[in-house]
């Protein structure tokens, strides 16, 4: 990956504190960026960060170009001049800030920045009128399905009338002049995201932070990019799913994991020379520095459920297109890095793919300490050409592993350590493993356990609700995590 030794902190964007009920991308994104710099940290990771659906999940988006209009910060729209003050204090944002209340996100937020867009449409922006021009191949039929789906009550798109179901020409005229307006607004929405987004990513990197987004191998069935171009999905002649993504019975869950995204056309997409997933890696380069492939196993073989089925047990194995996409995205994007998110049912020609590719892999200390077997995950087994990590955002802070591991588990754990302090000897066994780069989530350096856990696999609902308290960076703590960062030769400006 081509990345000096170093170490960063993952945290979800709606993770942060802010008075507005859910972390945004305005100040209290600068005064974390401000706290990783103090910290010694070089990168801060994130969720992705696209329009959510049903579930609030950043992994079940309506788009996975378009950015998420929740993450647009008020005030700053405040300061633009496109809300009042009053406007936005009219609104009871909750008083539990520890946690996103989307129910008032949904209520509230899009009303805002329709009044926000209105305002900023009249102003006959040039900025606006080239947001659009270089976004082209994507907004308008982004915004044309938002209205439509708004049109027809939120339904999916797959229960619409058939005619725009299918996007007959004529269906697409007709809403194109109905909703104009509402397809207008969506699209200055999105040039509100993006101008905070571009501030945001400058200021972090002139204070030496860089971003790791995250990069799912699936897309939404209910999106624009299914029901925009079909053909590159595996879908029928009424463009109904026959089979969609999921794992088997793992780790996580005994019953698999059913994620129900529609899986790749991948004869069709290789027949194009994967212009779909070119023009996907470029949208995602505009807004991370580091793009880590979620599930990338699934490039060499991917497990297909029918549609229709309850649970992922009864899917099959099918091969993916390995290294002539991967390849191919690596040699198209030299300038982008890329982790390889390699966790799961591995097999040998899946660790082949990743020796081909060069990208780095995953470890994960939360995985190590089985009392059984002398894990891969354990750090004496690294290479330097790998990102470590304490958990991901499917398992839980440190704390909550320590309290629900078994007693052998633990007591293997204190013995590999040397501490019976394991989760401040994890994270110092992460910072002095072999690994490029260290990646903690925030919550293990706050000492939280389970009730900060961002997502519990396999359970659809109460998942990414959880946030940082406001005070919860303090000085003390940067200058520990920094102290931790250059004895173990990753703090980002020694």
């Amino acid at each position: 990956m081509d990345i000096k030794r170093s170490c960063g902190v993952l945290l979800p964007v709606p993770s942060l504190p802010s008075k507005h009920g859910i972390g945004t991308l305005g100040s209290a994104a600068y005064d974390f960026i401000d706290f990783l710099r103090s910290a010694g940290q070089s990168w801060w990771q994130i969720l992705p960060v696209g329009p959510t659906g049903c579930g609030d999940s950043p992994y079940q988006s309506f788009s996975s170009f378009a950015g998420n209009p929740y993450l647009i910060d008020l005030d700053e729209l405040v300061r633009d001049g496109l809300l009042t003050k009053s406007e936005v204090e009219s609104v009871n944002w909750g008083s539990v800030s520890d946690c996103v209340d989307y129910g008032t996100m949904y209520e509230h937020r899009s009303c805002l920045l329709a009044i926000a867009a209105g305002r900023g449409l009249a102003r006959n922006d040039a900025a606006f009128s080239a947001f659009c021009a270089e976004n082209e191949s994507w907004l308008f039929n982004y915004a044309l399905y938002m209205a439509v789906k708004k049109h027809f009550s939120m339904l999916p798109w797959i229960q619409w009338d058939e005619p725009i179901r299918l996007r007959s020409p004529e269906a697409v005229q007709h809403y194109s002049e109905l909703l104009k307006d509402e397809i207008l607004s969506c699209e200055y929405v999105q040039y509100l995201f993006f101008s905070q987004w571009k501030k945001l990513r400058a200021y972090a990197h002139k204070k030496g932070i860089g971003i790791i987004g995250d990069m799912p191998i699936y897309v939404a069935l209910d999106s624009a990019d299914v029901w925009a171009e079909p053909e590159f999905f595996e879908l029928d002649k009424d463009n109904v799913p026959t089979a969609v993504a999921g794992v088997p019975p793992d780790y996580f869950s005994a019953e698999g994991q059913l994620w129900g995204n529609p899986l790749y056309a991948w004869d069709r997409l290789r027949d194009d020379g994967y212009g779909w997933w070119i023009r996907r890696v470029d949208g995602a380069s505009k807004l991370y520095d580091v793009l880590r492939i979620d599930h990338f196993r699934g490039f060499e073989s991917y497990w297909a459920v029918p549609y229709g089925s309850e649970t992922a047990k009864n899917g099959q194995w099918r091969k993916g297109p390995a290294l002539d996409l991967v390849g191919r995205l690596t040699a198209w994007f030299s300038n982008v890095k890329f982790i390889a998110e390699d966790l799961g049912t591995l097999t040998p020609e899946v660790h082949e793919l990743l020796k081909e590719s060069g990208l780095p892999g995953m470890k994960v200390l939360e995985f190590a300490f089985d009392p059984e077997t002398l894990s891969d995950y354990l750090p004496h087994n690294y290479p330097e050409n790998c990102v470590c990590y304490t958990g991901t955002h499917d398992n839980m802070p440190l704390a909550g592993w320590r309290d629900e591991a078994s007693d052998d588990q633990l007591a293997f754990a204190e013995e590999y350590l040397g501490s019976d302090d394991v989760c401040q000897a994890v994270l110092r066994c992460g910072l002095r493993s072999r690994a490029g780069l260290f990646i903690a989530q925030m919550q293990d350096y706050l000492a939280l356990g389970a009730e900060s856990r961002i997502n519990t696999p396999g359970t659809p609902y109460g998942n990414w609700r959880w946030r940082m308290e406001p005070d919860a960076l303090t000085p003390e703590l940067a200058k520990k995590m920094r102290r931790m960062a250059y004895i173990y030769g990753r703090c980002s400006d020694e």
